[in-house]
């Protein structure tokens, strides 16, 4: 089974061989499972990618040089070896860029990709996400510009946008509408209104 884990170049040859790959990787098309039928991670394995206008250029491991992933009209409800499947497919899977989960049965957001700190766009709209407090476990990823949760239940919450981006503040887009200054400062105001802040107490000292 391949390793997870990241992997550092140690050598000037092998830094820029990586430097080339992560290059040729951002500008490629994305790995495509869409509308494959697809349960479990998996089935990745024995499905074939669809074919795209331009096609995927392979490692020398054969592995695919992309950083997004398509995976969306499916039929998943969890994520279970989504790590160890990335691993096996792409050359570098922890430098993911966009992940396309949208119109599938997953009822969390599942943990497995806040692991992936590269993460810009994330869509999951059309999902069955029932709780808005899921949305809080992307707040670790620094660079998720762009989010997509409609179509979800969680939709239908009141103040269901303010509470989004007052979590994530860094979202440039969200449900594939930009964030305004009004919206910030919408989500900001609501957030004082709703969210109790939490109160931290302090320990006695003993004397």
């Amino acid at each position: 089974m391949a390793s997870s884990a990241v992997s550092y170049p140690s050598t000037a040859g092998q830094m820029c061989t990586r430097w080339n790959y992560s290059r040729a990787s951002l500008q490629a098309p994305p790995l495509d499972y869409s509308f494959r039928g697809i349960s479990f991670m998996q089935d990745l394995l024995t499905e074939e990618p669809r074919p795209g206008l331009k096609p995927i250029k392979l490692s020398q491991r054969g592995r695919f040089l992309t950083q997004a992933v398509r995976l969306n009209n499916n039929t998943l409800n969890e994520l279970t070896d989504f790590s160890d499947i990335m691993a096996k497919l792409l050359e570098y899977p922890e430098d993911i860029y966009w992940v396309d989960l949208s119109f599938n049965d997953l009822p969390i957001i599942d943990p497995v990709l806040t692991s992936y700190y590269n993460l810009h766009s994330l869509n999951l709209h059309g999902n069955s996400i029932q709780q808005l407090s899921e949305v809080d476990k992307l707040a670790v990823l620094p660079n998720l510009r762009s989010l997509t949760l409609h179509g979800n239940p969680i939709e239908e919450e009141k103040g269901y946008r303010s509470y989004v981006l007052s979590t994530l503040p860094q979202l440039k887009s969200l449900d594939f509408s930009g964030v305004t200054k009004l919206d910030r400062s919408t989500a900001a105001v609501w957030r004082r209104m709703n969210i109790k802040p939490k109160v931290v107490r302090r320990r006695r000292e003993n004397y």
